[in-house]
């Protein structure tokens, strides 16, 4: 039997930035999906899942979009498979504690975790990043979610303990030691949908105002740009402000985890909030008290909505070891406030433990 995993993963910063090729800065947490696979004579795959008490069953090559959870099996396979890798058939148990629909990247946490099982099941010539882009392939084409590869790729080649800088132009990463101080990651308990509505509309939107900017990519505008940039019909120039001043927040979170600056961090993660707010229009009033109850308690710096948005998860900056006190807080105010049960899903510094 060969046994895999991989972890979800909570955003700090550098929303909606990774599918236009900018910068992000998501870090691994300590919930993971595990897989495990029994090899198979034949091209059947049977995939049977414990959280969902459920077996579902397809033949390599004939993968087709369902609509359901074993879509995201399938596009394994059929992404592997289409870039020229000779699969066997294999039995897959799955389980995992990462919550699904809270902005923690459950669905990429499968993808790395089944790749991984089908890489050494068939002794398969591919590196971390590769896998992680076909981890993107497997939702895009197959799913039919319009994602970027952050997911897929701190999943796949990020390190327990620290944050992962990626370039999503050129896909080059930097580990960012985490500073000294507790992340608080609460579940909204409303669950989101990359494959469906907002998402998908939002991306399109910026292919669109790239196309009218004559850029390649978002990523290729500046600060010194924003002039131009208001000029687009609305709401695009909206949306690409929100992207050309989260990609210039992301290298200023960098600069301020390696100087330790926590107080411009959490500064950092209440723009980007309003921004994702206002600008891209992703969050929901829920989110939004989330994220005010956080920024108005002392022993947090700052909070924003983690994720791609109408629902999920915030993330939190607060003092070291005052995270999991702050968290009951500000569930039991939310819960007060909106008639939402929300989940602490982490409370402190996340755990060097081995993947």
């Amino acid at each position: 039997m060969i046994a895999t995993s991989a972890p979800g993963r909570v955003n700090l910063i550098g929303e909606h930035t990774d599918y236009n090729a900018g910068f992000v800065l998501p870090t691994p947490i300590p919930q993971r999906t595990r897989v495990e696979l029994e090899p198979r004579a034949d091209h059947r795959v049977v995939v049977s899942s414990d959280q969902l008490g459920e077996c579902r069953a397809y033949e390599l090559g004939g993968e087709r979009r369902t609509g359901g959870w074993i879509d995201y099996v399938q596009g394994c396979t059929f992404a592997a498979r289409t870039a020229g890798h000779r699969l066997a058939g294999a039995d897959l148990r799955i389980s995992s504690d990462v919550p699904v629909g809270s902005g923690l990247s459950s669905s990429a946490a499968l993808e790395i975790a089944v790749l991984r099982a089908l890489r050494e099941a068939n002794a398969l010539a591919i590196d971390d990043v590769a896998l992680a882009l076909l981890g993107q392939r497997a939702e895009n084409e197959l799913v039919g979610a319009p994602v970027g590869a952050m997911d897929q790729l701190v999943a796949s080649v990020g390190a327990p303990g620290a944050a992962l800088f990626i370039d999503m132009r050129t896909l080059e990463t930097r580990a960012v030691p985490l500073p000294d101080a507790d992340l608080v990651v609460i579940a909204s308990g409303i669950q989101h949908d990359h494959a469906s509505g907002g998402y998908r509309i939002r991306r399109a939107e910026c292919e669109a105002a790239a196309h009218q900017l004559g850029v390649r990519a978002l990523r290729d505008l500046e600060l010194a740009d924003l002039p131009r940039i208001a000029q687009l019909p609305e709401p695009l120039g909206r949306r690409v402000r929100h992207v050309v001043t989260e990609n210039a927040r992301v290298l200023a979170a960098v600069d301020a985890i390696d100087r330790r600056d926590l107080g411009r961090l959490g500064e950092l993660l209440r723009e980007s909030h309003a921004s994702l707010r206002d600008d891209y229009e992703v969050s929901i009033p829920p989110i939004d008290v989330l994220v005010e109850l956080a920024i108005a308690h002392p022993e947090i710096w700052g909070a924003r909505l983690t994720g791609g948005g109408f629902g999920g998860s915030i993330v939190a900056l607060a003092r070291s070891g005052r995270g999991a006190a702050v968290a009951r807080v500000i569930i039991e105010e939310y819960a007060r406030r909106t008639g939402h049960v929300g989940q602490v899903l982490l409370a402190g510094q996340v755990p060097c433990v081995p993947s």
